[in-house]
């Protein structure tokens, strides 16, 4: 595939519109070292225009200065170094506007007394000059940092800030253990009570969702992203999904809303699940990716995220065998692939990992998927998400090549296959043994005649009504959310067409 057939399967265009600006620029890199290694067929320099273009409403004027500099070359423009200069005033500004919250917060002891004293909110704080307006200019603040490209420090302020808002339980100590047994016997409407004062554990123990806390949620997420910190942006992901669900909950936003909000938020997890795939993250990604609301996000507004689905589950597809082979099922591999497939026919978007897929479990065309999956290895290297996992990709597809052969094939004759794999008969003996036992499938190895024989799995009638059902309550929460939605709506049209009505009378 030469570098301008790459282009065709780039899905930079398609997946820039659902991310955050700052979050581009690590892609746009990526796309140049793809250029300068002559990958793919695109222009440096209409690259470094794009990272100017994205870079000039953001207050990282340094970096849009080396851009110039690199495009244009000469004297840095007038009014990049007034910016410059405007940019530093602002930041001083804010800084001055929050300096009372700043320094409480630098105060570890005082922050300390009024943690265990539950006053670290913002009504409480009010004595120490600590009004609402300078908890805003400290979220300001923080979001300043983040347009000039200080993550981390932008990150450090909203965890503060999202602290302000939260009511975690008290940490436990000797005392308080002490209290406890006390207090053991104490009655039930006390301890729902207590529960009530804590804040949503899923989203860092805060005790109201709004648009406002929401927009933080997304900025805290963008911070961990961008400084690399997997684990709590894994975290991240997990409060902003849950934040998304509870304002649709309390009708704070509209279906369609968070229809957008979850189709950003699968394009955002991208960088966190294929980046933590080592820790599960993978797993994670297809949980997410098969969740029925966000099954529907990615058909109706994002069908290209289907090539990392298949990527997921062909990556994870042995892990999750592996798991199930301590007990007598192995239906959640299966379960996985049957929903990845249901995906596929829903979705209009095609290309070689996804046709592989196609070809091998809907048309069981094993020559066309030989031929797809020597086309995936060049457009898994030129992803930005997928290029690390280009070489465990490849094994895996072929290990699935060879299981799903052997399940439509009673005998296989070794040599023949040996030749496919080019290895010679006892080569392929061992490998296929070692395949056998890691892919447990159920085979052995006839040596006198040459070929490996497959034996018969049956799904038991048990597995096949739990597969069958595993998903019933989600879908038919569903259906009553889309009929109560219907029903809304035509009410309120009712209710306009007897206003309009009673106004022409």
């Amino acid at each position: 595939m030469t570098a301008e057939g790459m282009e065709q399967w780039d899905l930079t265009s398609k997946i820039s519109p659902y991310l955050d600006r700052h979050m581009m620029f690590p892609l746009l890199e990526f796309v140049d070292g793809l250029i300068k290694e002559g990958k793919i067929g695109y222009s440096s320099k209409d690259v470094a225009a794009a990272r100017l273009a994205l870079l000039t409403p953001t207050h990282m004027v340094d970096y849009a200065i080396d851009i110039h500099k690199s495009l244009e070359g000469g004297a840095v423009p007038k009014e990049m170094e007034e910016k410059k200069a405007t940019t530093l005033k602002t930041l001083e500004e804010l800084e001055n506007g929050c300096k009372a919250l700043h320094e409480l917060n630098s105060n570890a002891d005082e922050k300390s007394k009024l943690l265990a004293a539950g006053k670290w909110n913002v009504p409480a704080l009010g004595g120490h000059k600590i009004t609402p307006q300078v908890v805003e200019s400290y979220r300001q603040h923080a979001k300043f940092k983040f347009e000039c490209g200080d993550y981390k420090g932008s990150r450090d302020m909203l965890e503060v800030y999202i602290s302000l808002f939260a009511k975690a339980p008290k940490a436990s100590n000797s005392a308080e253990d002490d209290e406890l047994l006390k207090y053991a016997n104490s009655s039930k409407s006390s301890q729902n009570k207590e529960k009530e004062e804590t804040g949503d554990p899923n989203i860092y123990y805060l005790t109201t969702i709004n648009d406002s806390i929401l927009q933080t949620l997304w900025g805290k997420l963008a911070c961990e992203i961008l400084v690399e910190d997997w684990e709590a942006a894994s975290v991240a992901v997990d409060a902003v999904k849950a934040s998304i669900e509870s304002m649709v909950s309390s009708n704070q936003i509209s279906p369609l809303k968070a229809l957008s909000q979850r189709t950003w938020l699968l394009h955002w997890a991208l960088f966190v699940y294929w980046n933590n795939s080592a820790k599960g993250g993978l797993e994670q990604l297809v949980e997410l990716f098969h969740t029925e609301r966000y099954k529907q996000a990615i058909t109706t507004n994002a069908p290209h995220l289907s090539r990392y689905l298949t990527a997921a589950v062909l990556l994870c597809k042995r892990r999750l065998t592996k798991k199930a082979a301590g007990s007598s099922s192995s239906s959640d591999a299966r379960r996985v692939m049957k929903n990845l497939i249901n995906v596929m026919q829903d979705c209009e978007h095609t290309d070689p990992i996804v046709e592989f897929v196609n070809c091998l479990c809907v048309k069981f065309d094993f020559e066309s998927a030989q031929t797809k999956l020597a086309e995936c290895e060049n457009v898994l290297a030129a992803d930005f998400f997928l290029c690390q996992q280009t070489a465990l990709f490849m094994e895996e597809a072929r290990v699935f090549v060879f299981e799903n052969y052997c399940r439509i094939h009673n005998k296989i004759d070794l040599s023949a296959l040996g030749t496919k794999l080019a290895m010679n008969q006892d080569e392929a003996e061992r490998w296929i043994v070692d395949l056998i036992r890691n892919a447990d499938l159920d085979a052995k190895i006839d040596s006198e005649e040459g070929c490996v024989v497959m034996g018969g799995s049956v799904q038991s009638v048990y597995e096949q009504v739990m597969e069958r059902t595993r998903d019933l309550n989600v879908r038919s929460a569903t259906l009553t959310q889309n009929l109560n939605t219907v029903l809304n709506e035509a009410r309120k049209e009712k209710e306009k067409k007897e206003k309009a009505a009673r106004e022409q009378d």
